[in-house]
């Protein structure tokens, strides 16, 4: 196709690649050309030793008669076997080529009988006449049986008239020239003139229905049936030739007249076996032509020829009176009698030929209006195109489809009607498609852009097919359909609410990232976004105030990337950003250039945002990966979602580049995640107790319960160190439960010894609400082991101020009720502490390791301390400090008004062993000395009116060689 119109050429097929003789694999192949070879051979041998004259004439008689006989002979059994082996509706017809081979050998075998055996004349009439005469008639019928059927009685009657058109005519000319001379009977008996009439008539019968067989043969088993009409056409030939009465006279057995015989009886036996009996198939090995030549030139002249065939009879009928007038003689009643018949029959064919095509034409108008209606009243738009690339026709349909009329159309090239773009895969497509047999792909289809009336590109889908003149085109506006299946594409892989890539685009992205031209550079870089502090906008502002806040920061984040990245949203307050390497930087200073970056990224994320008339803030986690040799996508996405979350557990609002340790870190939660689920019911879980002792007395005011894990490799594992990897709630829910039932059946034991200490457990303020730890749980604890009320102290941790306060109020005020003494853990470390303080109900405060720690040596921590410990005291709330673990932190936090303590300060965890030689004791030594203000309640709801001796020290001998120093939690 060129730019000035589309020429459609079919391109050239390799010789001898199509089917046929000499093609190989089918009959026809190497097998069928042997065949053919021998059989000529053996008929040129005969030939040749026949024009040679045998060499005597006892030898020409031998062959001449019992030659001829065995390839009758041959020819009869040829075609009996194939008519036994081969069911079909043309076995009769080879049947009766059997049969009429074998009368043709036994008339020559009765010859032989005469001329060789007993060496004297065959008479005339004799019993070889009789089967001779007995050759034509099954030749005849078997002829009629492999004729083309025809389907309607005027059919069936224009084929006999066809045939005595044939024969009349042929009748006419023979007995112009011979068979009137035959004719005359002076001295002849009448067996002898009817035998003198038979053969040539005969002859003139087979020749008619070999003709008329020729122009009406079947389509089935072609080469069969060719070969079998040559056979009997050179059978005809001979037994004309032998009619005639020159040859006649002087004719011999074993003359080259036999060598005629000999041949068609082999091709005859040759026929049903040796031709390619596949049905040919309607396309003829084809050339580099245009579409617009004819496939099969052969059948336009055969056709003509069939038409032309009455005329061709009258014209030898003439021919036949015309050299009687000529030659000056009377013309014959035969020849007059069959003329007028021959006319007769002319006429009469004509007649019904011509009532016929009136009713075909008829018909054909019918079914014109039937098809224009259709193709008119068609949604879809038909076009035929020229083998130039014109188009013939266009219809109706594509003023509608096209905003073009047909007439505008037509004429015109349709390589100017497709997109520029889409016309060198159109033509690829054509030529493609026929270059492909017809047999196997009729259709093909194409979908390209076709120029409108309004200049607009529309989607159009046709579907094409072969057409004499060109191609057939039936096309269809699917605009529509593209621009749906387009949205659809653009759905799947962009994000509804900020119109970003999804997860899937993103992956999808990076991969061609690391697989194209850029797989070498380790420059491109994931930044996986996490907005901390989101779920806390959609809390207090609800749903639809997080979506704004989305949308805005994926704008922002939108704007900050450049051209050829990509930013995307991968889910939730999730977000990443693709960023290619220029291949221009070091290592180093790529890294530096990406995490600038990144951190002018984080900037303005966490810049304020404007909300349904509200300021709210959130902060950027930025977690950022690069891509090495041979990384996948998955593995990158994975290591900048690593590098984020180190982001998150280092403080949050910052930016994170991976390290390898962070993979090895999740792997190695991932392994302590999978111990620790079978570590519970492997009972690797111990209770230890730290003292919490009163400040003034030293004396052990209660236990704090803590768990520890000694895995079954001998390693001590911190609750700050497993918890981490029991992340999942239900795996915390299990611990904090064992924790509670173990805690209250080791405090009822010491009570049972004599030792009524209260037992604290901590608990997160989550835990109390799950449903894993109902409110019977307790109630049954409590009531299972008999423990008194306020033996049992519920450390209230992570007051989360996202958790409902009613619904934990209602818990503690119903723990309350059971005896349950409440404390608030973690006191003056942020506002959730004072807002739990003021809805909560709570017994005890617990300062915060953070106020301990920097108590002595920073002023300004000594008095937000004391402030809170003021607090406590106008509330009427006992006071615990945590992590006391120096000396000189006692004695300011007891001027300060704490009135107990926990910490290394006076005893670390303890085993149940160790703790009841500490509660046998029943006091430590308190660092500072002094008496205890007679003011100050105490955790046990009693005074001691004495100090105990001060130490410098907490006591060594409360842990054993083989314990581990572990700090409190």
């Amino acid at each position: 196709m060129s730019a000035p119109g589309m020429v459609i050429e079919r391109p050239a097929v390799a010789q001898g690649g199509g089917p046929g003789p000499g093609a190989g694999g089918e009959p026809g192949g190497a097998g069928s050309l042997l065949c053919q070879f021998a059989l000529a051979l053996v008929c040129a041998a005969y030939a040749t030793g026949a024009a040679l004259g045998w060499g005597s004439d006892k030898m020409a008689q031998v062959m001449g008669d019992f030659g001829l006989s065995a390839a009758a002979v041959t020819a009869s059994v040829s075609c009996f076997l194939y008519a036994r082996a081969r069911g079909s509706r043309f076995r009769p017809a080879w049947l009766l080529f059997a049969f009429s081979s074998a009368m043709a050998a036994a008339g020559n075998c009765v010859w032989g009988w005469y001329e060789v055996v007993l060496g004297r004349p065959v008479p005339s009439p004799s019993l070889a006449d009789l089967f001779f005469l007995l050759f034509a008639p099954p030749a005849i019928v078997g002829l009629l049986v492999l004729a083309k059927r025809p389907v309607t009685r005027a059919g069936w009657v224009c084929l006999g008239l066809d045939s005595w058109l044939i024969g009349g005519s042929l009748l006419t000319l023979s007995w112009s020239l011979a068979l009137t001379h035959t004719a005359r009977f002076e001295g002849e008996s009448v067996a002898h003139a009817a035998l003198s009439l038979a053969y040539p008539l005969l002859d003139i019968v087979l020749v008619s229905m070999v003709l008329a067989l020729h122009f009406r043969r079947s389509q089935a088993n072609r080469s069969a049936v060719h070969t079998a009409i040559a056979a009997l056409a050179l059978t005809v030939l001979c037994d004309a030739l032998f009619t005639s009465p020159l040859l006649r006279e002087n004719y011999r057995s074993g003359q080259l007249l036999d060598a005629g015989w000999f041949a068609g009886s082999l091709l005859l036996a040759y026929a049903p076996w040796g031709a390619r009996r596949t049905v040919e198939s309607a396309a003829p090995p084809r050339g580099p032509r245009h579409l617009g030549h004819p496939r099969h030139p052969g059948r336009p002249i055969a056709g003509s020829l069939a038409a032309l065939t009455p005329y061709l009879a009258a014209a030898v009928c003439t021919l036949g009176i015309l050299y009687n007038v000529i030659e000056g003689r009377r013309v014959d009643r035969v020849v007059v009698f069959t003329g007028c018949t021959v006319v007769l029959a002319l006429v009469v064919r004509q007649g019904i030929m011509l009532v016929d095509n009136i009713a075909l034409t008829h018909e054909l108008a019918q079914k014109e209006n039937h098809f224009r209606s259709l193709v008119q009243g068609s949604s879809d738009v038909i076009m035929i195109a020229a083998p130039t690339g014109v188009l013939r026709y266009v219809s109706p349909a594509a003023s509608g489809v096209y905003g073009r009329e047909a007439d505008e159309l037509i004429g015109s090239e349709l390589a100017s009607l497709i997109h520029p773009d889409d016309l060198g895969a159109v033509v690829h497509e054509v030529r493609r498609f026929l270059a492909a047999p017809p047999s196997e792909e009729p259709t093909t289809r194409i979908e390209c852009r076709f120029k409108s009336g309004t200049g607009d590109w529309l989607n159009v889908e046709s579907t094409v097919n072969r057409h004499q003149g060109g191609l057939i085109f039936n096309s269809r506006d699917v605009t529509e359909r593209v621009r749906l299946q387009a949205q659809l594409q653009h759905n799947a892989e962009h994000d509804p609410l900020t119109e970003l890539p999804n997860r899937a685009l993103f992956t999808k992205r990076v991969r061609q990232a690391l697989s194209g031209r850029r797989a070498g550079d380790s420059g491109a870089a994931v930044l996986f976004i996490d907005l901390d502090g989101f779920k806390g906008v959609n809390d207090r502002l609800g749903h639809q105030a997080g979506d704004e806040l989305l949308i805005q920061a994926a704008r922002r984040l939108q704007d900050s990337v450049r051209a050829g990245d990509t930013a995307a949203r991968l889910g939730g307050d999730e977000f990443a950003a693709l960023i290619l390497g220029d291949g221009g930087h070091q290592q180093g200073a790529r890294e530096m250039q990406v995490h600038e970056i990144a951190d002018r990224l984080r900037l303005t994320l966490s810049e304020p945002y404007r909300v349904e008339g509200q300021e709210v803030r959130v902060a950027a986690s930025i977690g950022v990966a690069f891509a090495e040799p041979g990384i996948s996508a998955g593995d990158l996405l994975r290591n900048a979602d690593l590098a984020m979350y180190r982001a998150k557990a280092g403080g949050k609002n910052r930016v994170e580049l991976y390290a390898p340790q962070m993979q090895a870190e999740v792997v190695r939660r991932t392994a302590l995640a999978t111990r620790l689920r079978s570590a519970l019911k492997d009972g690797e879980f111990a209770l230890l107790h730290q003292p919490v002792v009163n400040l003034a007395t030293g004396r052990v005011a209660a236990v704090a319960a803590q768990a520890r894990w000694r895995s079954a490799q001998g390693i001590l594992f911190t609750p700050a160190e497993y918890l981490r990897g029991a992340e999942d709630g239900e795996r915390t829910g299990e611990l904090n439960r064992w924790l509670l039932e173990a805690a209250v059946e080791q405090a009822a034991e010491r009570g049972r010894s004599g030792h009524h200490v209260p037992v604290t457990v901590r608990l997160p303020a989550r835990g109390l609400l799950d449903r894993s730890l109902p409110l019977s749980t307790v109630e049954t604890l409590l009531g299972r082991h008999a423990l008194p009320s306020g033996s049992l102290i519920i450390e209230l941790a992570d007051s989360d101020p996202r958790l409902s306060f009613d619904e934990l109020e209602h818990r503690l005020v119903a723990l309350r009720r059971l005896g349950v003494r409440i404390a608030l853990d973690g006191f003056g470390s942020g506002y959730a502490a004072i807002t739990a303080l003021r809805r909560l109900p709570v017994d005890i405060l617990k300062l915060d390791r953070g106020l301990v720690e920097g108590v002595v040596e920073s002023p300004r921590l000594h008095k937000i301390t004391s402030g809170l410990l003021r607090i406590a005291c106008d509330l009427g709330m006992q006071s615990v400090a945590e992590g006391v673990d120096a000396p000189e932190q006692v004695p300011v936090l007891r001027a300060m008004g704490c009135t107990h303590g926990q910490g290394l300060a006076f005893s670390g965890p303890l085993d149940e062993y160790r703790l009841r030689r500490a509660l046998v004791r029943d006091a430590f030594p308190v660092p500072g000395g002094g008496l205890a203000h007679p003011g100050l309640p105490v955790l046990t709801g009693s005074t001691v009116p004495a100090a105990l001796p001060v130490l410098p020290t907490a006591l060594p001998s409360m842990r054993s060689h083989n314990e581990t120093r572990i700090p409190p939690t």
